[in-house]
């Protein structure tokens, strides 16, 4: 992008983005979370790694049941606004996450297709890499990703939202293997344009993904409900990861 700057390190900074997304289902989210942990069968005692966090509603509602949970995102605005949240068993800090964390925890959870950011698959590699590095021996991951069979399958190609008086002009398309979105911010006049780029990662390369990072896929679900994971009909791809 322009001033060689990453479409993450932008648009996740950005009030707008908030903005654009805050119909997202509180409830949905917290369902998950129980859904989650009660499969796993996780001790409240265990320490959780909440892995691109944004402002912390995951790692808030898993502290509340009693979670040890450490919150890290790229974008300072998040961390600025999850913070004060924190208390002594739930922290927030900034983190690139393809930096090591410097960190031993029981669990890793990367929620709301928070992976496949960057250009290169080395760099996704080393997310992972630096998850199973994080993990206790008998430790567990959650990557919860697009079904991107589906998405592409049904993608919307344009659409226009107005919230809070501001209109956000979104395009979609596929190229050279990621899903990008284009959005154009109209507010007071003002035009500004800023874009996501998720990398198309199905099945198949994430299992290519997870062998080369020495990670092992022990479940594959395909919603929030944990229902089993259909190629066409799901909506999501949750794995639950082990080393």
């Amino acid at each position: 992008m322009k001033n060689n700057k990453t479409w993450f390190g932008e648009w996740f900074n950005t009030h707008y983005y908030h903005i654009l997304y805050n119909n997202r289902n509180d409830d949905e989210a917290k369902n998950f979370m129980q859904n989650l942990v009660s499969f796993l069968k996780l001790p409240k005692n265990r320490s959780i790694l909440d892995l691109a966090c944004g402002k912390g509603r995951h790692s808030i509602f898993l502290n509340s049941l009693g979670y040890p949970v450490i919150g890290t995102d790229l974008s300072e605005n998040s961390i600025n606004f999850a913070n004060q949240f924190a208390n002594e068993s739930l922290q927030f800090k900034v983190q690139d996450m393809r930096k090591p964390y410097g960190i031993k925890v029981d669990a890793v959870f990367n929620m709301f297709t928070s992976f496949g950011y960057f250009d290169e698959d080395q760099e996704d590699l080393e997310v992972l890499q630096n998850i199973e590095a994080c993990l206790n021996d008998k430790g567990i991951a959650v990557i919860d990703y697009m079904n991107v069979d589906k998405v592409i399958k049904n993608l919307v190609r344009e659409q226009t939202i107005i919230k809070d008086s501001i209109t956000f002009r979104i395009k979609r398309k596929v190229t050279n293997g990621f899903i990008t979105k284009e959005i154009n911010v109209a507010e007071k006049g003002e035009e500004l344009y800023f874009q996501e780029r998720v990398k198309a990662i199905n099945l198949d390369k994430f299992k290519s993904y997870c062998k080369q990072s020495n990670l092992k896929i022990k479940h594959i679900f395909g919603d929030y409900n944990l229902s089993e994971f259909d190629l066409s009909t799901s909506d999501r791809l949750i794995l639950i990861l082990t080393k």
